[in-house]
């Protein structure tokens, strides 16, 4: 894999027409591009045909079953990105690029990007099953017996193991004791900054009055690469919002971005890249409501999508913004108005009283725990008075970003609201990367488990946490700490965020490869793509979403269909992925060995 990213595209065309000359013959042989879609759609029907035929005997009869499930599903993708619907679809058309290539007609390279190239030399390889070395080994296992089997097949899970741990120890958590030293180092720093106590540092009022949002501080307190300056200056300078709390500065490491801090800088420090995109957003009026959430709020300040859950939220700010975040039109600077009036907060309650369908509430915003406890206790109370309400989720972030929020004053709402048997209250929580698990977020995770209130974790899977079992190492250290993981997001497609976005390809990857090899109570998250104003998708379920089409510079368009389509008659959505090829170049660029990563071409 590695040496086919570094290859020319001269030197991949000639590998496409090796791996599958039939195509070839078919394209250079045709008069035109739609004869040539008619005889590929005969072809590939009658490959698809002979897979499964018992009486036939073709390539396809020395073929594994799994090998031949590759092949069926590479026909599948083959033929759907072939179908002129598609094409009108997208205005795309990767046959009229095949057919240039195979004629060798002028410009025909240069219209094709090495991404678009591979994309088609994987199906071209995977139509006949020849895209990988597959373990014999479940066949071994079938010709022994009883325990020689079983002895088998537990060196062969050996082997996984041994690989997992291998791979593990290249990450940390943010319990690691060298890191913890670290960072006590740097939060002493941070206190000589402002002239503060170990006294202040415990109160998180102290920390929310010294929320960080300039340059100078955190350039004096951390070094900073020459991008991330660039980044911060062009994002402070346009008013875009950015809020570091003292306490996540702490964890940053003091002589500039290394390998155990990347996720976390990455997360807060808005990059050149991000400010430009959000400035020219700006610019041109282009709304950045990704998820529709303005056509899906019945009143002002709730969101559904729903039947049985709604989402309440009163402020628009966090303590600390993320760069990433859904919300990034609307989430504000925590200095601005960002508190919906109160009567707006009561018409909410209001509307979700008079809705006995609705049975649960996720009080969310910005980030709710922002706000004092005398408010947090009236408006928890006030649904919590709601009778057709049996659960409150609170989500927030403060236990990642400010641990020091969860204080005495806030643990006696939970346990005041919690009612076994009548209604439970959650927190649902936002942890990226293991390292963000300090002594500090343990003890505050703690605090709130000892009440019996369950914590669940949201990941969003962006480039920073993607690498080979990097979010495993994360699922498994949450679920030690008390923390059950949730949901893993694909990270959203939001145009500003491009330096974050990851091909679906690699959480389905993911998912199949590194997540289903740890235990079933570690891998409690399920992987979703957020449909906009539908809803969450199943990643993993291929019922729910399909390729249609590859792009001349090697990105998929997908095609996503609600998660009640099979109860209601619904639009789709088409989503523009990012090119695999190109973050392949990018981890490669990173010092991964993008072989660990080989089969990624075959997630669909």
């Amino acid at each position: 894999m590695k040496k086919l990213i570094t290859l020319s595209k001269e030197e991949i065309v000639d590998r496409l027409w090796r791996a599958e000359p039939r195509l070839k013959d078919v394209l250079k042989n045709a008069n035109h591009v739609e004869e040539a879609r008619y005889i590929l759609f005969d072809y590939l029907d009658r490959l698809r045909r002979d897979l499964y035929n018992m009486k036939s005997d073709t390539y396809f009869s020395n073929l594994n079953v799994v090998e031949k499930r590759n092949a069926r599903e590479c026909i599948r993708v083959f033929s759907s990105t072939l179908r002129t619907e598609n094409e009108y679809l997208t205005k795309a058309s990767p046959l009229g690029l095949l057919y240039n290539l195979a004629k060798d007609k002028k410009n025909g390279l240069e219209k094709v990007s090495k991404g678009f190239l591979l994309e088609y030399l994987a199906l071209f390889l995977g139509v006949r099953g020849k895209y990988g070395k597959h373990s014999r080994s479940h066949e071994l296992l079938e010709s022994k017996g009883g325990r020689n089997a079983a002895i088998e097949r537990s060196s062969q899970l050996d082997k996984y193991g041994k690989m997992m741990r291998k791979y593990f120890r290249r990450y940390r958590t943010g319990l690691d004791p060298a890191l913890v030293k670290e960072r006590k180092k740097l939060k002493e720093d941070v206190l000589r900054y402002f002239d503060a106590s170990e006294e202040d540092w415990q109160d998180y009022q102290w920390h929310m009055k010294h929320i960080i949002k300039d340059v100078k501080t955190v350039s004096t307190i951390v070094k900073l690469d020459d991008d991330e300056l660039k980044g911060l200056k062009l994002a402070t300078e346009n008013h875009i919002p950015f809020e570091i709390t003292p306490y996540y500065l702490s964890l940053f490491n003091k002589d500039g971005r290394s390998y155990h801090d990347r996720t976390i800088r990455a997360q807060v420090m808005p990059s050149p890249r991000y400010s430009s995109n959000v400035i020219e957003n700006w610019t041109t009026g282009k709304d950045m409501d990704f998820m529709g959430e303005k056509a899906t709020s019945p009143v002002d300040g709730i969101t559904r999508r729903y039947p049985q859950i709604i989402i309440i939220k009163p402020f628009n700010s966090c303590p600390q913004i993320c760069v990433y975040c859904q919300r990034n039109w609307e989430v504000k600077d925590i200095d601005e108005d960002v508190m919906l009036p109160r009567e707006k907060v009561i018409e909410m309650i209001e509307w979700t009283k008079n809705d006995k369908n609705i049975s649960e509430v996720l009080l969310t915003g910005g980030d709710p725990l922002t706000l004092n406890n005398k408010y947090l206790d009236w408006i928890i109370g006030e649904l919590a008075d709601i009778k057709h309400i049996e659960r409150i989720r609170i989500g927030t972030r403060t236990p990642v970003t400010l641990p020091m929020r969860i204080n005495d004053g806030f643990l006696k709402i939970l346990e005041k609201y919690h009612e076994w048997g009548k209604r439970e209250i959650a927190i649902v929580t936002h942890f990226e990367h293991a390292t963000e698990i300090t002594p500090d977020t343990l003890d505050a995770i703690k605090r709130i488990k000892r009440l019996g209130i369950n914590i669940y974790n949201q990941q969003v899977f962006t480039y920073y946490n993607s690498k080979k079992f990097e979010t495993a190492f994360l699922r498994k250290s949450l679920k030690v700490s008390g923390i059950d993981p949730y949901y893993t997001f694909n990270c959203m497609g939001k145009e500003e965020t491009i330096d974050f976005r990851i091909p679906i390809a690699r959480i389905e990857q993911e998912r199949k490869e590194e997540a289903r090899l740890l235990p079933g109570l570690v891998r409690t998250d399920e992987p979703v793509f957020n449909v906009p104003r539908l809803g969450k998708s199943h990643v993993r379920a291929w019922q729910d979403h399909e390729v249609i089409m590859i792009l001349s510079d090697g990105r998929r368009i997908y095609r996503f269909y609600s998660w009640d389509t099979k109860l209601t008659t619904s639009k789709d959505y088409l989503y523009t992925d990012i090119g695999i090829c190109d973050y392949l170049e990018r981890l490669s660029d990173d010092g991964e060995n993008v072989d660990d990563y080989a089969s990624i071409w075959y997630y669909f």
